[in-house]
């Protein structure tokens, strides 16, 4: 038998670059900048070495979502609710309740509603009694809170859960919900990423652990992928939800299709729980393997959308891995780190990163690594240093690497009939 083949039909995003698809992307290309002092709280105040993040900007979520239900949402479960409606209506999705039937919602998030937790466990310890939590404090905290919100608001009735792998959930979400079409499980799927950490108490863990940019004085500049004088990542929140549907189903209801999902490799370092193996072999091995998924050859990609955080250690480990396994041969392919604008979303990072993907396929543009000033001779890549790239792009990846040693791989296609 055929196999069955998934595209991407719609697209929605709240981004520290813009709360639509539209400006997310307007302003990637444009090379600019989503990273700022931190309004959340005052860091300096809260002892943070690090006091710069990308935050998402002029979010209203009650005028967004109606101030009843978004009073019962966390902010990550929020941003992925308003990044759904704008993805549905992207797809133009059908409201046929039996289509519903079979459609199902895999949202990741590697860390889910640590605002709600916060909030909750300051508010009880401030009054002395647990009786302050609120009734929502459990369903506004779990991690598939989002999926679940989605789930209810649009009448999907498939295969609905979360997906939590640190930083490499969004890539994960998108192998699920692939599979789950492939194996006529569901017959569309609504997958992404979503994640809200800006707080005092998660940035303070990431702060005692050395791993954000401290370069407070000119944030626009701090995350700088690839660039000799990186100095560790930039905090960021956002989402983006995609709606993956058969090619079948897709054609039958004329839908505009963004892009093929071709398929996807996953691997663990078995390394460190959280340290980067610097020989980058868990990052071949999901390379490779979704290589065999895509049934693609390392000749055929154009295009990476690279983990690439800025840390020391963590982007020549991918760069060297790149080079192996994509550059065998002197096949040459250009490389991007999109979180030198956005920063980096931890579980949503693979999902804005897919919209990036995406749309650099479908409008024939490569976005940049901006704040490339200062070769390293251990990152040889082509970054697409500042400037956005007109670009013929058949077969793109999009990488992520998360806290545990998880690695996970996407390929992208441009759709031909």
């Amino acid at each position: 038998m055929e196999k069955k083949r998934v595209v991407i039909t719609g697209m929605g995003a709240v981004t520290p670059l813009g709360n639509t698809r539209e400006e997310f992307w307007r302003r990637l290309i444009a090379g600019e900048s989503g990273v700022a002092r931190v309004t959340a709280f005052d860091a300096k105040a809260a002892g943070l070495k690090a006091q710069i993040a990308a935050e998402v900007k002029d979010f209203d979520a009650d005028a967004l979502i109606g101030r009843r239900d978004a009073r019962r949402m966390d902010r990550y479960a929020q941003f992925a609710y308003v990044a759904a409606i704008e993805a549905i209506a992207d797809a133009k999705f059908p409201e046929d309740k039996e289509l519903r039937d079979e459609t199902g919602v895999v949202v990741a998030s590697g860390i889910g509603g640590i605002i709600t937790i916060q909030d909750n466990v300051t508010k009880a310890r401030a009054a002395g009694t647990a009786g302050r939590i609120t009734p929502f404090f459990i369903p506004m905290l779990m991690s598939n809170a989002a999926p679940a919100q989605i789930s209810m608001r649009f009448g999907f009735r498939g295969p609905m859960y979360a997906v939590s792998s640190a930083c490499a959930s969004s890539n994960d979400a998108f192998g699920v919900a692939y599979d789950m079409i492939l194996h006529g499980k569901a017959r569309a799927m609504i997958t992404g990423g979503s994640e809200a950490t800006i707080t005092d108490c998660a940035m303070g863990g990431f702060d005692s652990m050395k791993a954000l940019s401290t370069r407070n004085d000119e944030p626009e500049r701090a995350s700088r992928p690839f660039d000799k004088e990186r100095d560790g990542f930039v905090l960021a929140e956002g989402a983006a939800i995609f709606v993956l549907e058969e090619l079948e189903l897709a054609k039958s209801r004329g839908a505009r299709i963004y892009a093929e999902l071709l398929g996807y490799g996953e691997s663990a370092d078995a390394y460190d729980l959280v340290a980067v193996d610097p020989s980058g072999g868990g990052v071949e091995l999901a390379l490779r393997r979704s290589f065999v998924c895509a049934g693609i050859t390392s000749s055929d990609v154009d295009y990476v959308n690279a983990h690439a955080t800025s840390t020391p250690i963590g982007d020549p480990a991918e760069s060297a891995a790149l080079g192996r396994v994509i550059g065998e041969g002197g096949h040459k392919f250009a490389v991007s780190s999109t979180k030198s604008m956005h920063g980096h979303a931890l579980g949503a990072a693979g999902a804005l990163e897919g919209v990036a993907t995406t749309l650099a396929i479908y409008n024939s543009i490569i976005p940049p690594t901006i704040n490339y000033e200062n070769p390293d001779p251990l990152c040889t890549l082509d970054v697409v240093p500042n400037v956005a790239r007109k670009a013929n792009v058949d077969i793109a990846l999009s990488s992520s690497f998360g806290f545990g040693g998880h690695n996970s791989v996407v390929v992208f296609g441009k759709y031909s009939a």
